[in-house]
């Protein structure tokens, strides 16, 4: 599956040296981070908690939910929300 996320710069470039000694893809090495991550919290027993919001305001006209490109076009854009 493909999806889009987003990382700090210094976080990336951390990510893509570690993953270069070790001789892997940066996507495999970001996919085992999310399986440790994963495992780690089955094993606490515990669920993350996921931030909902909770603004009551709906989508903002013009947004497509449907498109991960325009969103993130959107966010990278820096544009303020009113």
């Amino acid at each position: 599956m493909r999806t889009t996320i987003r990382l700090d710069d210094a976080l990336l470039r951390e990510a893509k040296a570690k993953a270069a000694r070790a001789g892997r893809s940066l996507n495999d090495f970001i996919a085992d981070a999310v399986r440790l991550a994963v495992r780690a919290t089955a094993r606490a027993g515990t669920t993350p908690e996921i931030p909902v919001f909770k603004g009551g305001r709906g989508v903002r006209a013009g947004v497509n939910l449907d498109s991960n490109a325009a969103l993130l076009d959107l966010m990278e854009s820096g544009e303020r929300v009113r």
